[in-house]
């Protein structure tokens, strides 16, 4: 397993399609794996130091393992099958299958380290060379100025909660 820090989320267009990007921590290569505008914006709050008034789900998750005296030792994103990510949670040494995207939100908010299998970053991992370093720069920028609302699906005006 190969550790990796989080560079945030982004939106890639035309589709509007959220991605969160990770990097390798001792390496050139970018993981980026396209997720749900809910998962984005809990991603981007977690990054912002951004606390609800109540707990999201993912702060939930964060919250009910510490109150039941467990912890998140690991976040792994261990394999890619037909173009689809996964990823474990590894909790007091077991294995819990979740979405990467899940995984990723849960283990900002608890501090717990990220690391995706070899493989994975080998079949679709991109390698930045160190003259590319403008562009993440620029990427950076982008994302100290998006906001977690920018990944919030657009409401039906006649729809709602009651």
């Amino acid at each position: 397993m190969i550790p990796v820090e989080v560079l945030g989320v982004r939106v890639e267009l035309p589709t509007n399609q959220p991605i969160v990007v990770l990097r390798e921590r001792s390496g050139d290569r970018y993981l980026p794996i396209w997720i749900g505008a809910p998962e984005a914006s809990a991603i981007a709050y977690a990054q912002q130091g951004v606390t609800p008034p109540r707990p999201l789900t993912h702060d939930l998750i964060g919250l009910l393992l510490d109150g039941l005296g467990h912890s998140l030792e690991a976040v792994h994103i261990d394999a890619l099958r037909d173009k689809v990510f996964y990823a474990t949670l590894i909790i007091d040494g077991k294995p819990i299958e979740c979405r990467p995207s899940d995984a990723i939100a849960v283990a900002l908010r608890t501090q717990t380290p990220i690391s995706v299998a070899e493989a994975v970053l080998d079949e679709a991992g991109i390698a930045m060379a160190p003259e590319e370093d403008d562009e993440v720069e620029r990427f950076r920028e982008f994302l100290d100025q998006v906001s977690p609302e920018d990944f919030e699906a657009p409401q039906d005006p006649g729809a709602g909660e009651s």
